[in-house]
């Protein structure tokens, strides 16, 4: 009877031991099984989850914009005094709805070339008011001719032009005709072709953005949605090259297996450059566990700060000789109109920037950009991309409207919020088919490794006890 006792004893610890190896042994395999079905559907081609979604998202996303409303335009444009705004928005439009077109793979390269389509859709329900409601802003072709033109006597010329056309340094204009574009009365009068055409954003509907090349990740998955070519707004591709800003994703997705110490790189043509995020948090999102990643402020810092961008200080002047931080100028690939980037509000950027602006209140939860990364898969499940648009505005003595302005301006036009969040049936499906397996596996690997543990620590003991019971 003890001998069988002891037998029993024996086999269970054994049974035990054998589980708990199993579980360790199921561990790494585990790993190695999840690393391989994620290598494998992250790839950019036919048939895989990441495909599907590349192609089309998946994910409503909108851009919304607040509008720089100017109070005093007369007493700017006659006294130089400071330019008083009221922030009036959101005014909110549906992008990223159209698939991309052109898809090309090469299976020499690895790569998949690609045109993304754009377009934007008004959502009055998430919209302050409608399309046509009115703004007084600054007038966006009087604002560049001193910047364009610099020699007097063609200012002189297009002075006489624009006072014909009964232009000022400021005009009202509709929310439509500002983002999308508007014949501009003083260009109507240019003797010679010029585009007449005037809008923050013109062109864009029933335009594309491209052609983009991007690795497919099928040969290195480290490289997987990475661009390796843009050619897209004039002169951009020279001068992104020269520069070393094509560098990254389009922010949709990065390689997978995402650790927080990774620097995540991503281009957008809207800036001209690339830019980075970096770790900031560990977040929840529909239950799917995701990491925060920011733009950190040295994204706009000056030159001596951030050698990175040498490219976006062209002049000593108004960057205070490269010192001025906060704010790019992206002039050159915007056909050298006196373009300006910043974030939100001149968030982390010179007090002199705000300094003749009234009505700024930079925050930096309302107006930085993050991205949430869910780590295993690199797919981008909720972002939001907050810039703010600025025009340099120069006095110019032979140009009436602008004579008595007695110092440089850089004027916020609008600020955007292109965001995006991962629907409820897509968290659902994500869970159900990525995170759901995964912790599943997990669950199974640390269940049999305890139970094999405590088994065989259990039956040790039993055994141990008969054994000294018997010897007394």
């Amino acid at each position: 009877m003890g001998c069988n006792r002891n037998c029993g004893l024996v086999a269970g610890a054994v049974i035990g031991a054998v589980l708990a190896v199993f579980g360790g042994i199921l561990m790494p395999v585990g790993d190695m099984l999840i690393q391989k079905t994620i290598k494998k559907e992250v790839v950019l081609e036919e048939g895989t989850i990441a495909f599907k979604n590349w192609v089309k998202t998946g994910t409503d996303v909108y851009r919304q914009f607040w509008i720089f409303d100017v109070q005093n335009p007369d007493e700017v444009a006659l006294n130089s005094s400071k330019i008083k705004v009221k922030q009036r928005g959101p005014y909110t439009y549906r992008v990223r709805y159209l698939a991309k077109e052109n898809i090309t793979q090469d299976s020499e390269t690895h790569t998949v070339s690609f045109l993304q389509p754009n377009g934007a859709i008004f959502e009055p329900s998430l919209s302050v008011g409608t399309e046509d409601d009115m703004f007084t802003i600054l007038n966006l072709a009087v604002a560049a001719a001193p910047h364009l033109y610099p020699n007097s006597f063609v200012q002189g010329i297009l002075n006489s032009l624009i006072k014909k056309s009964k232009s000022s340094m400021f005009q009202n204009r509709t929310l439509k005709e500002l983002l999308w574009g508007y014949t501009d009365p003083f260009l109507n009068l240019v003797p010679y072709p010029v585009v007449t055409t005037v809008g923050v954003f013109y062109p864009y509907n029933n335009t594309a953005d491209g052609v983009y090349k991007v690795f497919n990740g099928k040969d290195d998955i480290s490289k997987v949605a990475i661009i390796d070519t843009y050619k897209g707004k004039k002169n951009l591709l020279y001068w992104s090259s020269y520069c070393d800003m094509i560098n990254g994703t389009d922010a949709a997705s990065f390689p997978p297996f995402v650790e927080k110490t990774r620097i995540l790189r991503f281009f957008s043509s809207d800036i001209c450059r690339s830019v980075y995020a970096e770790f900031a948090a560990e977040m929840n999102l529909k239950g799917i566990p995701v990491y925060r990643f920011t733009l950190p402020s040295l994204a706009f810092a000056s030159p001596s700060e951030n050698p990175d961008n040498h490219c976006f200080c062209t002049e000593q002047i108004i960057s205070k000789n490269c010192t001025l931080y906060g704010v790019l100028d992206i002039g050159k690939c915007k056909e050298g109109k006196p373009v300006y980037i910043s974030l939100p509000h001149f968030l982390h950027g010179s007090p002199e920037l705000a300094e003749p602006i009234e009505g700024l209140s930079p925050n930096e939860e309302e107006h930085r950009t993050y991205l949430d990364v869910e780590p295993i898969t690199g797919f981008t499940l909720r972002f939001a991309k907050r810039l703010q648009i600025n025009i340099l505005v120069k006095p110019a003595k032979k140009i009436e409207a602008l004579k008595n302005l007695k110092h440089n301006y850089i004027v916020p036009i609008l600020w955007l919020n292109e965001t995006g969040t991962i629907g409820d049936e897509k968290a659902e499906m994500f869970r159900n088919q990525v995170t759901g397996k995964i912790n599943l596996l997990g669950l199974v690997e640390i269940v049999l490794l305890s139970v094999g543990v405590v088994m065989f620590i259990a039956f040790m003991i039993s055994y141990c006890a008969c054994r000294s019971k018997k010897v007394n």
